[in-house]
Formats: C-alpha cells, sequence, structure tokens
C-alpha cells in the first residue's frame, strides 16, 4: 500500500488482543476489492483526511465514514483526522442497509476515545 507521506493513513490496534480491525477486513477481501478500497484510502490521503459526499460522510464528532462502493457491495470505513496529520482508520464493515447499523456507530466511538485516551493504539 502506498500512501501520500502529507497525511499518514494509521489503523486502530486493538489494546485487548493486538488485532487490527481494519486490516483484518482487507485481508478478508478479493484482490480487486482490496485494491479498490485502497485506492480509496490514498484518495482520503491526498486530500488531507476531508473528502465530500459521495466519497465520504460525517458519522458522530470527528468520526468520519469512508465509502466505497463496489458493485453491489458497500465496504464503509470509519476513521478521524488526528494531530500530526495523521488519518486514523478505526473499524470497516460491509453494508447491508440503508442505514449504517448502531453498533457500527458504537464501536467506532469506542475506537475513537480509547485513541484518544491512548495514542499509542494505532500503527
Amino acid at each position: 500500500m502506498i500512501y501520500n507521506e502529507k497525511y499518514q493513513i494509521k489503523f486502530y490496534k486493538n489494546s485487548a488482543n493486538g488485532e487490527n480491525p481494519v486490516l483484518a477486513y482487507l485481508e478478508k477481501q478479493d484482490l480487486k476489492t482490496r485494491n479498490k478500497i485502497n485506492k480509496y484510502i490514498n484518495f482520503l490521503s491526498e486530500h488531507s483526511g476531508y473528502l465530500d459526499e459521495p466519497y465520504s460522510k460525517h458519522i458522530k464528532g470527528k468520526i468520519r465514514e469512508l465509502r466505497v462502493d463496489f458493485f453491489n457491495n458497500h465496504h464503509r470505513i470509519f476513521y478521524f483526522s488526528f494531530f500530526n496529520k495523521k488519518i486514523i482508520l478505526l473499524s470497516a464493515f460491509a453494508k447491508q442497509s440503508d442505514k449504517t447499523p448502531q453498533k457500527e456507530i458504537k464501536k467506532a466511538i469506542v475506537r475513537y476515545l480509547d485513541v484518544i485516551n491512548n495514542p499509542q493504539l494505532y500503527e
């Protein structure tokens, strides 16, 4: 993966088990899908962590949603921009319905607060 040096892409790392949820999600995808998602992540980095709809959407507070639609699959990655020009990717999931599931939003909020309180929780 090649990311812009101006805004670095970082991945949330679970403090309990060391898992990296976004990377784990990406690894489960086929090569074409993974390449498409990585293209959007690079695009996000090149635009300083801010994209307008339809590429990104505000969720809550500082948390935004990167929206990757590929054929009939709708991939979502929650992220936020952090100090020192970093974008922290918090979670990823396949969206199955029109409305973003509250459990996914809550998970992103918990991870966001985790990073704010423990800045070492991203790589």
